[in-house]
């Protein structure tokens, strides 16, 4: 629904369905996506979740730290929760933090560089989500 160009409202029960996540879990994900701007809801009888910023501006990235929290692999690497390691004696020396660092800034440039409509044109996940089964 994400990549039509106005797309349609769909219930909690249909997102569970199609993604196969629980709906108790879906909830939480779901209001904090509508809480940043991204989503929105309309209640009643035609209601339900709908995208309302464009894919193409919406960040995995964005979209990970929304439902996951810190994507950081070390608490001292985070660019948003950053905490000392309790362990850590001088972070400039630490060999553990320098090979996280190496891989994490790399896992960043590539999912800085992502978006909602990467995702939707990629054929094979958006043809999976778009012809799911909606109905019991």
């Amino acid at each position: 629904e994400a990549a039509k160009p106005v797309p349609e409202a769909l219930t909690i029960e249909v997102i569970a369905k199609r993604s196969g996540t629980p709906k108790r879990f879906l909830e939480h994900i779901l209001l904090e996506v509508r809480n940043a701007g991204i989503i929105a809801s309309t209640r009643g009888r035609s209601g339900g979740y709908q995208l309302i910023k464009p894919p193409a501006e919406v960040s995995i990235s964005e979209l990970l730290r929304l439902i996951d929290g810190p994507i950081a692999p070390l608490p001292c690497l985070s660019r948003r929760a950053y905490q000392r390691c309790e362990d850590c004696t001088d972070e400039e020396t630490c060999r553990i933090r320098k090979v996280f660092a190496d891989i994490f800034w790399s896992y960043l440039v590539i999912i800085d560089s992502l978006t909602l409509d990467d995702m939707l044109r990629s054929t094979a996940v958006a043809d999976q989500v778009l012809s799911a089964p909606t109905a019991s």
